[in-house]
């Protein structure tokens, strides 16, 4: 048999596998934010570290408010004992419903002092940055579960133009939307005067598309996963435009 040998030395050790690293923390049912931060933000040599937090179909405010008390855990698997730039919670309506707020909070009881971006948060960034104030919409949910996210835009000072519901109730079959009918639907969901266009749903498949968004649309389009994914770029220090479309070309407010 070989001799097993240790070697003579130890092997010297970097600080850390990557420079800049975020959590990630998505739903136990969703197919596209991991497969989204994987094209936009990995190559940008920034670590992204997934944990899934339990989330039961179908998508109503009752379910989705479900998921608050999970958010510490969740976070607190993420790399235990180890700082991160910052902590992506990977759902837009749940993000309202339970508000930015609540989750921020229920994130930092898991990872104390860590920055927390939202959907909902990066987006509202996203606009300032923008300089955009009347809005369309378009959501995969139903009415009942867009109602809280109207209200929302409405109450920080947005001139809803339209707001358009697929009605879907499942998660899954969000994201099984066709990038073609994304755009389809995007292109009806504006409205002349609307200065940008909100794709909601970190389900939806819309991140990998937004410059087609934007030349059916004819304005700058945001998506869940674009924002959230240019909003931790640049709190990485990314100053760079690593996907296509408007947003990435702009700094944040």
């Amino acid at each position: 048999m070989t001799e097993i040998v240790t070697a003579a030395r130890a092997p010297r050790l970097d600080a850390r596998p990557f420079a800049h690293r975020i959590g990630l923390v998505t739903l136990s049912t969703d197919h596209t934010i991991e497969a989204d931060f994987a094209r936009i933000v990995a190559p940008r040599g920034i670590g992204v570290h997934a944990n899934r937090i339990a989330f039961a179909n179908p998508v109503t405010p009752e379910t989705l408010a479900a998921m608050q008390p999970d958010l510490a855990e969740a976070a607190a698997l993420i790399l235990p004992d180890e700082d991160l730039d910052a902590v992506v919670y990977g759902c837009t309506s749940a993000s309202v419903v339970i508000g930015d707020a609540a989750v921020r909070a229920g994130i930092q009881a898991g990872k104390p002092g860590v920055a927390v971006v939202t959907p909902i948060s990066a987006v509202l960034a996203g606009l300032r940055a923008m300089g955009a104030r009347r809005l369309s919409v378009l959501t995969p949910y139903s009415v009942e579960t867009s109602t809280p996210m109207a209200r929302m835009f409405e109450a920080e000072g947005m001139d809803l133009q339209r707001f358009t519901c697929m009605n879907l109730l499942d998660d899954r079959e969000m994201a099984r939307v066709p990038v073609d009918e994304i755009v389809a639907f995007a292109r009806e969901a504006v409205t002349p005067g609307s200065e940008a266009l909100f794709i909601s749903c970190t389900a939806v498949r819309a991140a990998g598309v937004i410059d087609r968004i934007e030349a059916a649309c004819g304005v700058p389009v945001l998506s869940s996963n674009y924002a959230a994914a240019w909003n931790v770029l640049r709190l990485c220090g990314d100053p760079t435009a690593a996907a296509p479309g408007h947003l990435m070309t702009l700094d944040l407010p």
